[in-house]
C-alpha cells in the first residue's frame, strides 16, 4: 500500500545524488521541502508525482494516490501512463503523455482522467524532465491539480447556454446550433423535418391564473410533446408558448402529418393546474429540408409561414410551408408599410351603409364603414387590411379617425339618426377609450345617445373585471352599445348577462338562406329574436341581400334590417341625400333566395385514392366548391374526393369539371355553411390566445 513517509523518502534518495554539499546541509533543505510539500498537499487542491528513469511512479500525493492504489496493483511502481489517459477533446493536448515521457519533453495543463472512468473525475497535470548536475536523465517531476469541480461548472454553464431553465428542454441556441450541423453536413442529402408549434389560449392561461400557473402548464405541454416526439427527435422550447421540433431524416408528408396530429390531439388533452381544469390547443406549421430551405434561417422563415397560415386556417391544425406563403408574407409586409403611408397621406375614407327599420322602411341610422383606395393597388377590402393594421400597431389610430370622421359627419345630419361604429378589440382593451369617445363627442358636437358602439365577442377574452368596468364607464357618457356578430362565437348568453348592450346584431351567416326552404337559420333568428325582446334590446337582421328574406325577418320580429337589399353603403354626401328625400325604401336585388354561396381564400387538404395535398377553396355552398391549385388529368370527371371543410373533418365529394388549375365538387350531402362561421368566430377570440 502507499506510504507517504516512504515515497519521500525515496524521493529524496533519487535526487540526492544529483546535488553537491554536505549531508548535513541538504538533509535541512528537504525536511524544509517536505514539509512544504505536505502543507500544499493537505491544505490545497495541488498534488505532486515523480518517476524514475525507467518511468515508473516513485512519488504520488497521498490523496490521489488512494484513488488509484490496489492491493494486488499499487500506484507507486506503475507507470504514468498506466493511471491517467489525457482529454482526446482538448485542443491543446494534441501529444499523448507517452510521447512526452518517452522523448523526454516538458508538457503543462494536460486535463486527464482516470483510466476507464471518463467523465467521473478530471485533473490537470504538468510535468518535466530531471537531470544530474553532469545532465544525466533521472526522471520526471510534475505536478497536478483537481478540475472535477471546474468540469461540472463548465458543464452547468453548458447546460444553463443550451438548456430551457424551465422546463429542461433544448433552448433556442441549442436547436440553432443542433439544425445548423444537420444542414451543414454536405455528405448526407437526407432530407430534415421542422415544426414550429404555437399554443392557442396560453394567454388566457397567464391573464386569469397567474404567470405562476402558466408556468406549470408550459412544464406539463414540454412533458407532452416529449412524449409524443420520443426519439424520432430533438425537441426544445423557443420562448413563451413557442416550441420547436426537428425531425432528422425525415421527410414522408404522410408520417409528419401523423406526428403533428399526435401532438395536436396530446397537447389539446385537458390539464390540471392548481386545481384548474384547463383546455388548450395547439398550431403547427412544418417545413422540410432541402426543399423548403437548404439553411437554418430559410427553413425557420418557411416554417414559421406555415404557422401563420395553420393560425389563419382556425388553429388546432398543421400547414405544410407552400411558396405561396412566401409571396403572400411578402405582401402583408408591403401592404404593411403602405398602411402606414395611407394614414398620414389620408387616402382612406368612411362609407356608411343604411340601417333600417323594419316596420317602416326608412333609414334610421348608418354604420360606418372603413375604406382604402390604394393609389395602385385601386380599393383594398377590409377583410385583407384590418387584421395587418391590428397586428402591426396601427388599428387604434385608425380607429379613432373612423370614430372622428364617422361622428362629425353624422353631427349634419338629422338628430333622429343614429352612427354606429364598430370597436375592435384592441381598442376596447385600451382603458383611455371613453376618454377619447368623450373627446370626440364633444370636438363634433354630437350627442351621445346617437353614438353606437358595436363590439364583438372576442372583447370578453380579456380580463373581465376589466371589461365590465370598461362597459359601465361608457354606458355612463350616454352613449349606446351592441353586440355585432351574435351568434358566431362562445357564450353569447353569458355576454348578453354580463354587459349592458341595447342592441343585438344578428350576423348574416343566419340571415343568408333563411328564406331557403328546409333551413334551420328561421328558427335560430326566432329565439334571438325572442331573447333580445325578454331583455329589453333591438336586433339588426345583417347581410339581407335578397327580397324574400324581409318579410321573413319581419315575421320573425326583428326591429332592424341592414343589407345590400336597401342600398350599398354610400358616401356621406349621399346619405345626407338619402335622408333628405325621406319616406320608405324601395328593396333591390334578387326577390327569391338561392342557396347562398360564400367566397373565400383558405387551404385545405384534399385526398384522392389515399394521396392528400393541399388546395385552396374560392367559394363554398350547401352544396359543392370551387377550388384550385391542383391539376386533374383528362377524364377525371366523377372522381371520387375527400375535402377538409372544417378542421380535422373530411368530407367526400364528387369532381363534376376541372379547368385551368381549378376544380368544381359537388358534396355528397348538404354542409351547413353557418359551420363555417362559427369556425371563423372562433378564431378571433383565440386569436388573443
Amino acid at each position: 500500500m502507499f506510504s507517504s513517509a516512504s515515497s519521500l523518502s525515496r524521493l529524496t534518495d533519487v535526487f540526492r545524488s544529483g546535488r553537491g554539499g554536505t549531508d548535513e546541509a541538504w538533509s535541512r533543505e528537504a525536511e524544509r521541502a517536505l514539509l512544504l510539500v505536505r502543507e500544499f498537499e493537505a491544505q490545497g487542491s495541488g498534488w505532486f508525482w515523480q518517476t524514475d528513469r525507467t518511468g515508473k511512479l516513485v512519488y504520488l500525493s497521498e490523496k490521489v494516490a488512494r484513488l488509484f492504489d490496489h492491493p494486488d496493483r499499487p500506484a507507486l511502481g506503475s507507470e504514468l501512463t498506466d493511471l491517467f489517459q489525457i482529454d482526446s477533446e482538448n485542443p491543446d493536448s494534441a501529444r499523448t503523455l507517452g510521447f512526452h515521457l518517452n522523448s523526454r519533453t516538458a508538457f503543462a495543463n494536460y486535463s486527464v482522467h482516470a483510466i476507464g472512468q471518463a467523465g467521473e473525475r478530471w485533473w490537470s497535470i504538468s510535468g518535466r524532465p530531471v537531470t544530474d548536475a553532469m545532465g544525466r536523465f533521472l526522471g520526471f517531476a510534475g505536478n497536478g491539480s483537481d478540475l472535477s469541480e471546474q468540469r461540472r461548472s463548465e458543464a452547468e454553464i453548458t447546460r444553463l447556454a443550451l438548456f430551457d431553465s424551465l422546463t429542461g428542454l433544448a433552448n433556442r441556441q441549442r436547436m440553432r446550433l443542433s439544425l445548423d450541423q444537420i444542414l451543414s453536413d454536405q455528405h448526407s442529402y437526407r432530407t430534415t423535418a421542422l415544426l414550429l408549434l404555437d399554443l392557442d389560449r396560453f394567454k388566457a392561461v397567464n391573464d386569469t391564473l397567474g404567470h405562476q400557473s402558466g408556468d406549470a402548464l408550459l412544464n406539463q405541454v414540454a412533458q407532452r410533446l416529449s412524449r409524443s416526439v420520443g426519439d424520432d427527435g430533438l425537441v426544445g422550447r423557443l420562448g413563451g408558448d413557442e416550441f420547436q421540433v426537428i425531425l432528422p431524416n425525415e421527410g414522408n408528408r404522410d408520417r409528419i402529418s401523423t406526428l403533428a396530429r399526435r401532438i395536436i390531439d396530446s397537447l389539446s388533452q385537458p390539464y390540471s393546474v392548481s386545481g384548474s381544469a384547463i383546455t388548450i390547443g395547439c398550431s403547427i406549421g412544418a417545413a422540410i429540408a432541402p426543399d423548403d430551405g437548404s439553411d437554418s434561417e430559410t427553413l425557420i422563415r418557411n416554417a414559421d409561414l406555415a404557422l401563420y397560415a395553420a393560425k389563419g386556417d382556425g388553429r388546432g391544425v398543421h400547414r405544410f410551408y407552400l411558396p405561396e406563403m412566401l409571396a403572400g408574407a411578402q405582401s402583408r409586409k408591403q401592404l404593411e408599410d403602405d398602411l402606414r403611408e395611407a394614414l398620414r397621406a389620408d387616402q382612406f375614407h368612411v362609407v356608411y351603409q343604411p340601417v333600417v327599420s323594419t316596420e317602416a322602411a326608412q333609414i334610421v341610422g348608418f354604420e360606418a364603414l372603413l375604406r382604402w383606395d390604394h393609389p395602385k393597388r385601386g380599393m383594398i377590402s377590409p377583410v385583407e387590411f384590418i387584421p395587418i393594421a391590428e397586428d402591426c400597431g396601427l388599428i387604434e389610430s385608425i380607429g379613432e379617425w373612423v370614430l372622428r370622421t364617422a361622428c362629425r359627419d353624422a353631427a349634419n345630419w338629422p338628430g333622429n339618426v343614429r352612427m354606429a361604429v364598430n370597436v375592435s378589440p384592441i381598442q376596447f382593451a385600451n382603458p383611455a377609450l371613453p376618454a377619447l369617445v368623450t373627446n370626440v363627442l364633444a370636438s363634433t358636437g354630437l350627442a351621445p345617445a346617437r353614438l353606437e358602439l358595436e363590439i364583438t365577442e372576442s372583447v370578453f377574452v380579456e380580463d373581465s373585471d376589466a371589461a365590465e368596468h370598461r362597459f359601465r364607464t361608457l354606458k355612463a357618457l350616454g352613449v349606446r352599445l351592441a353586440l355585432d356578430d351574435f351568434g358566431t362565437g362562445y357564450s353569447s348568453l353569458g355576454y348578453l348577462k354580463k354587459a349592458p348592450f341595447d342592441k343585438i346584431k344578428i350576423d348574416q351567416s343566419f340571415v343568408r338562406g333563411a328564406a331557403v326552404p328546409g333551413n334551420r337559420n328561421a328558427a335560430i333568428i326566432r329565439a334571438i329574436v325572442m331573447l333580445a325582446d325578454t331583455l329589453g334590446m333591438e336586433t339588426t337582421a345583417e347581410g339581407l341581400e335578397v327580397q324574400d328574406e324581409i318579410d321573413l325577418i319581419r315575421d320573425l320580429g326583428c326591429s332592424h334590417i341592414q343589407g345590400y337589399v336597401y342600398g350599398k353603403p354610400m358616401r356621406a354626401e349621399e346619405a345626407a341625400r338619402r335622408l333628405k328625400e325621406g319616406g320608405p325604401l324601395q328593396p333591390s336585388g334578387y326577390r327569391i333566395s338561392r342557396s347562398p354561396r360564400v367566397r373565400m381564400l383558405r387551404w385545405a387538404r384534399l385526398s384522392i385514392g389515399g394521396e392528400a395535398g393541399d388546395v385552396r377553396i374560392r367559394n363554398i355552398s350547401r352544396t359543392g366548391a370551387m377550388v384550385d391549385g391542383i391539376e386533374f388529368p383528362d377524364g377525371a370527371e366523377g372522381t371520387d374526393v375527400l375535402i377538409e371543410l372544417l378542421e380535422n373533418r373530411m368530407f367526400p365529394a364528387k369532381l363534376r369539371w376541372a379547368k385551368d388549375g381549378r376544380a368544381g365538387l359537388q358534396f355528397e350531402a348538404s354542409f351547413d355553411l353557418a359551420q363555417l362561421s362559427a369556425q371563423s368566430a372562433k378564431r378571433r377570440i383565440e386569436s388573443e390566445g
